[in-house]
């Protein structure tokens, strides 16, 4: 369920989900199809093709069969390069409304795939979990960090290709809540902060894979209740008044803005407040 004004790029065609792997390595491009029609159809903006380490052609394929059944714009997900060619040269904008397909994403390490963009024109999600330092990515563990790279990132996109800032989604990462004992939510957290009161990037967006928030966690907690979409609905009800206003998520599931009182809330609260293994222990309370 979507909230209102808020932008869910569907992630169900990705290899990493092992149902839709099952479906690419059985060549069972009718059940990609359906899976992209229903994304459409529950209320995905964008809808997220990633097919892992296959063929260019591969991607290319998807990209034509997907657009068959919707006229959602694109989101054409791969760090490789050849890979994003192919789809990018495979999307048509006029079977999505004349709209330009997200490229997702570019980081600090791979600036080259700003040169697709002469070719077929995208919306960037730019990386700024990571920077480069002596020719390698290196991870961002602050969130002055995270800000710096996004402020050199964005300079590189205005010269570059004239990327206007409304055009631009920056991706801080999110790290599962559930082995968060080095503070990096509260870092992710930072750096929307950061880049949401800094004037030059007004009219930027910024994008998470919510589902990551939660990764390998229970769906219930002891009672039965559902804990996944409330733990991501907590972190969506902090992050949005910072400047989040997309995520790469399920439209199956129920985001909502939760009350401060909301046991997730709590949890959440509690969980920016600890540090190490004390986060772990108040995430698993939670379940309790």
């Amino acid at each position: 369920m979507a909230i209102a004004g808020f932008t869910i790029i569907g992630e169900s065609i990705n290899d990493s989900v092992p149902s839709t792997k099952k479906m690419f390595e059985a060549g069972d491009i009718a059940g990609i199809m359906a899976l992209a029609k229903s994304q459409d159809e529950g209320g995905a903006a964008y809808i997220d093709i990633n097919v892992g380490l296959r063929a260019a052609g591969f991607m290319a394929d998807i990209v034509r069969k997907v657009q068959e059944v919707t006229v959602k714009p694109l989101s054409i997900d791969t760090p490789d390069l050849e890979l994003a060619a192919a789809g990018l040269d495979a999307y048509i904008p006029a079977k999505a409304g004349g709209k330009m397909p997200i490229l997702n994403s570019i980081a600090l390490t791979r600036l080259t795939m700003f040169d697709l963009y002469k070719t077929r024109p995208f919306i960037p999600i730019l990386l700024v979990c990571e920077r480069e330092e002596g020719g390698a990515a290196k991870p961002n563990r602050t969130a002055e960090e995270s800000y710096n790279a996004a402020k050199t990132i964005l300079q590189h996109a205005r010269e570059t290709v004239g990327l206007a800032n409304e055009h631009c989604i920056f991706d801080p990462g999110i790290a599962p809540i559930g082995s968060d004992t080095e503070g990096l939510t509260k870092m992710v957290l930072g750096a929307i902060r950061s880049i949401h009161e800094d004037p030059d990037m007004a009219g930027v967006h910024m994008s998470v894979g919510l589902s990551n928030f939660t990764v390998m966690l229970p769906s219930k907690r002891a009672d039965g209740s559902p804990v996944k979409a409330p733990l991501e609905s907590a972190f969506l009800t902090v992050a949005m008044p910072m400047g989040l206003d997309m995520i790469v998520g399920s439209v199956k599931r129920n985001y909502e803005r939760l009350s401060e009182d909301h046991p997730a809330m709590r949890c959440l609260h509690d969980v920016l407040q600890l540090s190490g293994y004390d986060t772990v222990m108040r995430v698993m309370e939670f379940y309790s």
